[in-house]
């Protein structure tokens, strides 16, 4: 039985900064081209990670900062594929 692979969504810059963890909206990441969503991260409440990282923005430079490595992030869904 073959499987089919679904199509990544594809998910804007003005839909990645929209998902900032405030007033209710979700905190999502984006990595390598990947968004990821972590909103049920206790160390994202808010949008906020440490004192520099901000949900709906590139973590690239935050993550190479970062005491952990990349690994982390797999813990988290994966929503889409950052468009551009």
């Amino acid at each position: 039985m073959q499987t089919k692979e679904v199509p990544m969504r594809e998910i804007s810059q003005e839909e990645l900064a929209a998902c900032n963890g405030i007033d209710g909206a979700p905190a999502w990441v984006a990595y390598q081209g990947l968004v990821y969503d972590v909103s049920s991260s206790y160390h994202w409440r808010q949008g906020r990670h440490q004192i520099t990282n901000r949900a709906g923005q590139l973590y690239e430079r935050g993550l190479n900062a970062a005491p952990h490595g990349p690994d982390l992030l797999e813990r988290f869904p994966i929503v889409g594929r950052l468009s551009g």
